[in-house]
């Protein structure tokens, strides 16, 4: 049910920052300094390249979420019956495989940060993220939560990247003009940032707190492109943190990447401060995670509109369990990771389908340019994730 006596000012920055705190998580830290480490500055094309197929995806899914007042399931259904069933099986799968990598992410923060076992750690993380969902007003909670985390992360990283020195002339000059163009670098980090469950976490936020409708459409822009803004913000430093140290000869080490990039840049205190963004980008991609794939259950389950909060609670508990009892299936986060890709050209493929569609729309008008744009993401997306499946599925089945 829609919240009541929600802010504007707040809901918006809440689903920005919810969107944008999913989408910084383990892998996003991990993916950046490796990468960084391949390709040095080039990998600045790259990021630019994702954060233009980011707001492509964004601007349209979030605009037809908002509008349309349901969420993607539902829509999804509109267009083609049976096709929302099918991306919330999709979805809910991805976000509990990467839930189980966000937990570990968590007690590996605390790790760092205390010396605790990492199981332990995790399990203390999780029953933080569970308390979010007991309280009175859990979206309240959840946005303040990730806004506040949002902020912790970008500035301590910012202080690591200023400490790294790295060749900023050459990063610009990259960015533009790249000496290598990895199309892999491309599908993952656009899937990491707006993949899966992550492409809907701020749309869905919007939804349960009350906004829809075409009067909503400029408040619904400005949020979505916050939410890129600060999760590209975040990308950007880290990689320029990272590319300091591999500027100056140094060799990331493999089994902890980002963590290297800030022991180098900071020395033993760089190590702390990797503990505490470590812990800050799981924990927020825990809350993240649980709350937009439980939003994918609401409709489609009888009864679990009044409920979800405790459906969030046992999506965390699960992950959690599965964490502790087995560890971290390698092998299906990394295969889940490359299907959340292709998750990316189904849904906005749908949502473009759905804008053209007054049963689900109304009388609203989607952009024509908002459009080519999304088609464009689809088709690059489409292409790219079946060229990288087809490349790495065998690699992985050994």
């Amino acid at each position: 049910m829609p919240e009541a006596r929600a802010t504007p000012l707040r809901v918006l920055a809440g689903a920005a920052f919810l969107m944008a705190t999913s989408a910084i998580g383990p892998g996003f830290l991990t993916q950046t300094a490796v990468f960084t480490q391949q390709l040095g500055a080039s990998f600045g094309f790259a990021i630019l390249l994702s954060v233009l197929f980011d707001l492509g995806a964004q601007l349209n899914i979030w605009r037809v979420l908002v509008v349309s007042g349901k969420r993607a399931q539902d829509v999804a259904n509109l267009v083609v019956p049976g096709l929302g069933h099918v991306l919330a099986f999709l979805v809910v799968l991805g976000g509990l495989a990467f839930n189980v990598g966000n937990v570990a992410g968590a007690g590996l923060g605390l790790n760092v940060m205390f010396g605790l076992d990492v199981r332990t750690g995790a399990v203390l993380s999780a029953a933080l993220a569970v308390g979010l969902f007991l309280v009175k007003e859990a979206g309240r909670a959840m946005d303040r939560f990730a806004v506040a985390l949002g902020f912790v992360m970008v500035g301590l990283t910012v202080y690591v990247a200023i400490a790294s020195a790295p060749p900023l002339g050459e990063a610009v000059l990259r960015t533009f003009v790249p000496e290598t163009i990895a199309p892999l670098s491309i599908v993952t980090i656009v899937g990491g940032t707006v993949g899966g469950y992550i492409t809907f976490a701020g749309a869905h936020r919007l939804l349960d707190a009350g906004l829809s409708g075409p009067a909503s459409m400029g408040a619904v822009t400005r949020s979505a492109t916050s939410a890129i803004v600060i999760a590209s913000v975040m990308r950007v430093v880290l990689f320029l943190g990272a590319l300091g140290v591999v500027s100056h000869g140094l060799a990331l080490d493999p089994a902890n990447p980002p963590a290297s990039v800030f022991r180098f840049a900071a020395g033993e205190a760089g190590y702390k401060v990797f503990g505490v963004v470590m812990w800050a980008a799981a924990i927020t991609s825990v809350v993240g995670a649980a709350y937009t794939s439980v939003s994918f259950l609401r409709g489609l389950l009888p009864r679990t509109e009044e409920r979800w909060s405790w459906l969030v609670i046992g999506f965390i508990v699960v992950s959690t369990a599965v964490f502790v009892t087995v560890g971290r299936p390698v092998k299906v986060l990394v295969l889940v990771g490359a299907l959340n890709g292709l998750i990316l050209p189904l849904a906005l493929g749908t949502m473009l389908v759905a804008a053209r569609r007054t049963s689900v729309v109304g009388s609203y008008r989607h952009p024509a340019a908002l459009s080519a744009m999304g088609v464009l993401v689809t088709v690059a997306m489409a292409w790219l994730s079946g060229q990288t499946l087809v490349r790495e599925l065998p690699a992985w089945g050994r």
